[in-house]
Protein backbone atom coordinates (compact mmCIF):
# COMPACT_ATOMS: atom_id res chain seq x y z
CA UNK A 1 0.00 0.00 0.00
CA UNK A 2 1.18 3.13 -1.00
CA UNK A 3 1.30 6.38 1.18
CA UNK A 4 0.43 9.89 0.05
CA UNK A 5 3.41 12.22 0.63
CA UNK A 6 3.39 16.08 2.20
CA UNK A 7 3.02 17.37 -1.22
CA UNK A 8 0.37 15.25 -2.54
CA UNK A 9 -1.64 15.35 0.55
CA UNK A 10 -1.29 19.26 0.32
CA UNK A 11 -2.37 19.05 -3.41
CA UNK A 12 -5.40 17.17 -2.21
CA UNK A 13 -6.59 19.97 0.19
CA UNK A 14 -5.79 22.86 -2.13
CA UNK A 15 -8.08 21.49 -5.06
CA UNK A 16 -10.66 20.39 -2.37
CA UNK A 17 -10.65 24.25 -1.13
CA UNK A 18 -10.47 25.58 -5.32
CA UNK A 19 -13.44 23.06 -5.37
CA UNK A 20 -14.84 24.99 -2.94
CA UNK A 21 -15.14 22.13 -0.63
CA UNK A 22 -15.51 23.88 3.10
CA UNK A 23 -12.72 22.91 5.98
CA UNK A 24 -15.06 20.51 7.66
CA UNK A 25 -16.27 18.83 4.40
CA UNK A 26 -12.20 18.51 3.50
CA UNK A 27 -11.61 17.27 7.46
CA UNK A 28 -14.47 14.89 6.74
CA UNK A 29 -13.54 13.50 3.68
CA UNK A 30 -9.76 13.04 5.13
CA UNK A 31 -10.84 11.37 8.00
CA UNK A 32 -13.53 8.96 5.77
CA UNK A 33 -10.09 7.98 3.24
CA UNK A 34 -7.98 7.21 6.50
CA UNK A 35 -10.32 5.57 8.96
CA UNK A 36 -13.09 3.74 6.50
CA UNK A 37 -16.23 5.04 9.00
CA UNK A 38 -18.99 6.02 7.38
CA UNK A 39 -19.97 8.74 9.58
CA UNK A 40 -17.44 10.75 7.48
CA UNK A 41 -18.05 9.17 4.12
CA UNK A 42 -18.93 12.50 1.74
CA UNK A 43 -22.61 12.74 0.61
CA UNK A 44 -24.08 14.27 -2.48
CA UNK A 45 -24.47 18.26 -1.93
CA UNK A 46 -28.47 18.06 -2.65
CA UNK A 47 -28.48 15.52 0.58
CA UNK A 48 -27.05 17.94 3.01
Amino acid sequence: MEVMNMQENARLVLGLRAAAWSEKKINDFILYIATGEEQYKPKPDNAE
